[in-house]
């Protein structure tokens, strides 16, 4: 007779956690005589990189603090947005040109 005994070690047991994903939510609630002063919401997913990536959370790939993409993710947003500053005067230029084209010129 063959004894067969599964035995999970904590390796195993956090690479399913890791592969699958565990999310653990809660809330705090900090009140007076029923008035809530106070509210803690708390998120928690455990995953793996991939995992969380599959699920669309990606956001230390665009925090300043964790990666040097972050960097050039702001520089290219600076750039553009300066672009578009520079842009909008010359636009109202054109406009105010072609607004005094269009009218005929009045003399007080």
């Amino acid at each position: 007779m063959e004894h067969s005994m599964q035995s999970s070690t904590i390796v195993d047991v956090l690479e399913k956690i890791l592969d699958k994903g565990v999310v653990i939510a809660g809330d705090i609630t900090v009140g007076i005589a029923d008035i809530e002063l106070l509210t803690i919401k708390i998120r928690l997913i455990v995953a793996s990189v991939d995992k969380a990536k599959e699920i669309g959370m990606d956001w230390w790939e665009t925090d300043p603090y964790l990666t040097s993409k972050a960097l050039e993710h702001t520089n290219k947003v600076l750039e553009e947005e300066n672009k578009r500053i520079l842009e909008r005067p010359e636009s109202l230029e054109k406009g105010i040109s072609t607004n005094r084209l269009n009218s005929p010129d009045i003399n007080y």
